[in-house]
């Protein structure tokens, strides 16, 4: 039985976790960083990087303690090397660096993204080859068929600002506090969604991206004029996005034959904003219009964490994909490197 220890720091969730080939998490420890960056109202990179290097050996020795493992039942350690705040991925990547030489054992190099990707392999051992999957969290919000392991095609991505990045930015102009994504959408549900005539960027355009910036701008608009209540704002924001992300969505799939050269039949969903239930229940109801199966993994698995990166560690393990010591950490590393620059996308393509 393969065991590989995982590490995930590109942000603000420094995290450990142990899983086997047979998809059992043996072990998962992870600590926020919420108290570190409230008064900022967002992620402050350095202040990030700090609190990573503080609490990665504490968190590597608790999922050591919940496996009942050592150091030496470990195959293979795997790490987050991108993309992400450079800072905290090079702490994860050289704490599985030292262990990887210490104890002689492979290093395996994550793409952050790719962990999101694979994540619902981990808990559906029924998800094969190739799907559909829409990724959406803080920085990145892509469409992407997934061929394999490694092998991605982009569908989509954003020309501006990722979703959940105009949820937490949102959030902070409301003043809802950190993390904006959850506190957004706890207002939201106590907010009449029609009360404020919000636009939706990019709907009904004839091409597959998304756009979010000038929602958060309508955001600060509205806000500042002072005529709207905060709990519709928050609801009329988050309806919004859902509509936006619904309409693209609804292009690329009417558009399939042209994007994809296979038929797709299972839509699956990774990143943090899948956690949010009004995109959650819409994702559910487009598939079952496109008569697919909608695979998104639990609440948990959608927000960072290092059980993705263990598991796709063991999916590139298995693929006989093994890094260097020398491999660098990347703040930019796109899961289809050969994909057309997106209008607008910059590096952000």
């Amino acid at each position: 039985m393969t065991i590989i220890l995982g590490l995930e720091s590109s942000c603000d969730e420094t995290a450990a976790a142990i899983v086997t080939h047979d998809r059992q998490i043996l072990a998962h420890s992870l600590a926020g960083q919420e108290d570190h960056h409230r008064a900022f109202g967002g992620v402050v990179p350095e202040i990030a990087a700090r609190a990573h290097v503080e609490l990665m050996t504490p968190l590597i020795e608790s999922a050591l303690d919940k496996a009942k493992m050592q150091l030496s039942d470990i195959d293979a350690f795997a790490a987050t090397a991108g993309p992400g705040l450079i800072g905290g991925v090079m702490v994860g990547l050289v704490s599985a660096k030292a262990l990887a030489m210490a104890m002689d054992k492979p290093l395996i190099a994550v793409n952050h993204l790719e962990g999101h990707a694979l994540s619902p392999r981990l808990c559906d051992e029924n998800l094969d080859y190739p799907y559909l999957l829409l990724l959406v969290s803080g920085g990145h919000c892509q469409l992407l068929r997934v061929n394999g392991v490694g092998d991605y095609n982009r569908l989509a991505t954003t020309i501006d600002d990722a979703a959940g990045e105009a949820f937490d930015k949102s959030a902070k102009i409301l003043g809802l506090g950190f993390p904006g994504g959850p506190l957004l959408e706890k207002a939201a549900a106590m907010g009449d969604a029609h009360a404020v005539p919000l636009p939706r960027p990019l709907k009904g355009a004839k091409e597959p991206h998304f756009s979010f910036a000038g929602l958060k701008s309508a955001v600060v608009r509205a806000h500042e004029s002072g005529q709207y209540a905060v709990n519709d704002i928050a609801a009329s924001f988050q309806t919004a996005v859902t509509d936006c992300l619904e309409d693209r969505l609804e292009y690329s799939l009417s558009h399939m034959d042209t994007l994809s050269k296979l038929p797709l039949t299972k839509l699956v969903v990774a990143g943090g904003v899948a956690a949010n239930g009004a995109v959650r229940a819409m994702l559910e109801r487009v598939a079952a219009k496109w008569n697919m199966q909608t695979v998104i993994p639990p609440l948990w698995l959608c927000t960072d964490n290092a059980a993705m990166i263990a598991w796709a560690g063991q999916e590139r393990f298995a693929a006989g994909l093994i890094d260097g010591l020398d491999v660098a950490a990347r703040p930019r590393w796109p899961l289809d490197a050969n994909a057309p620059a997106a209008r607008g996308a910059g590096v952000k393509a």
